[in-house]
């Protein structure tokens, strides 16, 4: 199982100089990718503007959004600057999309909460046409860069039966967000047993995201993810914040639970932006 870190883009008080000098760490140590999660209503780092600058000081490392709100967003430009990062980094983007639960981001983004699932689907066919040189509207041209790498991956986040059918319709696999190994498992096995009776090729990809810190950080871990998830509620922020892995044991014991089930790709995302957190992870989890 590969390990990848998040990039601290919506932990609040995170300095652009932070972001690319975490980008190098998080190479250097040799995690797989980095990952980025985001709202529209937060004040956080847009994250395919942050991937396209740490592409430019990393060679390697990968780039996830894990996930991005995409039916938040306008179909044409979201592919627009995806195939740009993509070019921009070598092929190292994949796009983690999902539908959200901030009906805030709709309304600032002038789009409409209650329709998001029709939204998504359509988008999702879209991103695919836009990519392939298609017009995704009657009458006009293509709207991505003509480059090598125009095609993006998409892992589909989400825990309802349209997530699982998106990811057999549109993706190369699916991403977990926040639930342990054993809450994990069971929609796995789920997104296994549809990618299969589809008749597709090879295997779903797995991506799960845990948070984490370390060293003399909980009571700032844990204020990050009470604010970033007040609008769930105060119970649901205290569940989630308490979630957080914050020891080299824990973190371990995650590490060997999501391998044990089959995912691919266990990202550990920060709640602190201190770049030291890099080299404390990798000395825990690789």
């Amino acid at each position: 199982m590969e390990i990848g870190i998040g990039i601290p883009n919506s932990v609040r008080g995170t300095t652009g100089a932070q972001l690319l000098e975490w980008a190098r760490r998080a190479e250097a140590a040799g995690f797989s990718s980095l990952a980025s999660i985001g709202a529209v209503s937060y004040p956080s780092y847009e994250e395919l503007t942050v991937f396209a600058a740490a592409g430019a000081v990393t060679e390697r490392i990968g780039f996830i959004t894990n996930v991005l709100i995409s039916p938040a967003r306008s179909t044409a430009e979201l592919a627009k600057q995806a195939s740009t990062v993509q070019e921009l980094t070598g092929g190292r983007l994949t796009l983690g999309l999902g539908a959200g639960w901030r009906d805030v981001d709709y309304r600032l983004t002038g789009r409409d909460f209650a329709s998001r699932g029709r939204l998504f689907d359509e988008q999702l066919a879209d991103l695919h046409r836009a990519w392939a040189g298609e017009p995704i509207v009657e009458g006009t041209r293509r709207v991505t860069p003509e480059t090598g790498h125009d095609a993006v991956p998409l892992l589909i986040g989400g825990n309802t039966e349209a997530a699982i059918r998106r990811t057999v319709e549109h993706g190369i696999g699916w991403t977990a967000g926040g639930l342990p190994p054993e809450m994990t498992a069971p929609f796995l096995d789920r997104v296994r047993t549809a990618w299969r009776e589809a008749g597709k090729e090879g295997s779903p990809r797995f991506v799960a995201l845990n948070y984490f810190s370390l060293g003399d950080t909980e009571e700032e871990s844990r204020r990050y993810l009470l604010d970033y998830y007040a609008p769930m509620g105060r119970e649901t922020a205290e569940m989630i914040a308490g979630s957080a892995h914050r020891s080299p044991e824990a973190i371990r014991d995650a590490v060997a639970g999501f391998a044990e089930i089959g995912v691919d790709e266990l990202v550990l995302d920060p709640t602190v932006s201190d770049p030291a957190q890099v080299e404390l992870l990798a000395e825990a989890a690789l």
